[in-house]
């Protein structure tokens, strides 16, 4: 199992049966009452409806499935803002290791006690996802876990990619896919199965505007640091990290930020418009598709619903702005 090599098609395949029994497939809807807003067809690829409410679980499973009976007895560890978090501790809790997590200070709640009811630590530390991911890394040196890198671990995606097979199997005729990104693993393996299995099919990312270090660093080229101040934590990392910068650099054909209040409309737009709760992650693929719609015309486009893990915060800040 190489974590640092690039995952194919193929390793996308074998990932398919290694996890269809542990998770969901999820549907892929045509919501026509939303293609006003965007322009063209619609169709939502429901990751909020996976297990855990967020595609990562994927990642999880199909990594802790092929880790030796010794890694396992050491226990695993690693650093999420809430979403893959919950897919290391489910993945521990099916194949028999101790998970370590560990969040910012200010997170999301009710993904923090999802953690916690699958059996894992929870560990509060730092004010966004990089201090603990650099916290959690030290740790595990000193305690002997196996440190996983929700970004750099190769073998998360060949899992996530998993979710695009589905959407070119429901959908051969998909000419867009607009796909949130955070670190940048659902991008990455959105963009490798897709251009494997039809190279003219777009795929374009979405960031948050007031966490832009993805964004600016597929840009760029190079790895760049910005302050994180979005209430997304989905989409919301204070750097780019490698390898999914150079996946996303090579193969990602668009990207689009949008604002927390893009977002929040977005969220509200799927409640009353396609009947889903999905997180600002979740929705920013709505968000994009609207700031983009005129390039969008008589096209079919697939919005990844990452996740539906939204806190009742959030969901009240969404409904202040909306009675406003």
């Amino acid at each position: 199992m190489d974590i640092y090599k690039r995952p194919t098609l193929e390793d996308v395949l074998a990932a398919k049966k290694r996890i269809e029994r542990y998770i969901v497939r999820t549907p892929l809807h045509r919501h026509m009452a939303l293609e006003p807003f965007v322009g063209s067809k619609v169709f939502v690829k429901h990751e909020n409806h996976q297990k855990l409410g967020a595609f990562k679980v994927r990642g999880g499973v199909n990594l802790l499935s092929q880790m030796s009976k010794q890694e396992l007895a050491n226990g695993v560890a690693t650093a999420s803002s809430g979403n893959h978090g919950q897919s290391i501790a489910y993945a521990a809790s099916l194949f028999g290791a101790k998970a370590h997590i560990a969040v910012p200070e200010v997170s999301n709640p009710g993904k923090v006690q999802s953690i916690k009811n699958l059996g894992a630590e929870v560990i509060h530390h730092g004010p966004h996802f990089g201090a603990a991911n650099d916290f959690m890394e030290e740790l595990s040196k000193e305690k002997g876990y196996l440190f996983i890198h929700s970004v750099k671990n190769m073998v998360l995606y060949a899992g996530v990619g998993t979710y695009t097979l589905e959407i070119l199997e429901d959908l051969p005729e998909v000419d867009v896919i607009i796909v949130p990104v955070g670190g940048g693993s659902g991008a990455a393996s959105t963009a490798i199965v897709a251009k494997s299995i039809k190279p003219s099919v777009r795929v374009v990312g979405v960031q948050a505007s007031s966490a832009p270090a993805v964004y600016e660093s597929w840009k760029s080229g190079k790895e760049m640091v910005f302050p994180m101040q979005s209430i997304a934590e989905g989409v919301a990392t204070n750097t780019a990290y490698e390898p999914a910068l150079s996946i996303l650099r090579d193969l990602l054909d668009d990207f689009v930020l949008v604002s927390d209040e893009e977002m929040e409309d977005a969220i509200l737009l799927h409640l009353e418009h396609s009947r889903n709760l999905v997180e600002h992650a979740g929705a920013a693929s709505l968000a994009a598709a609207i700031k983009i719609r005129s390039q969008l015309t008589s096209k079919n486009v697939a919005l990844i619903a990452s996740g539906g893990n939204l806190s009742m915060e959030h969901l009240c800040r969404a409904m202040e702005r909306y009675r406003d």
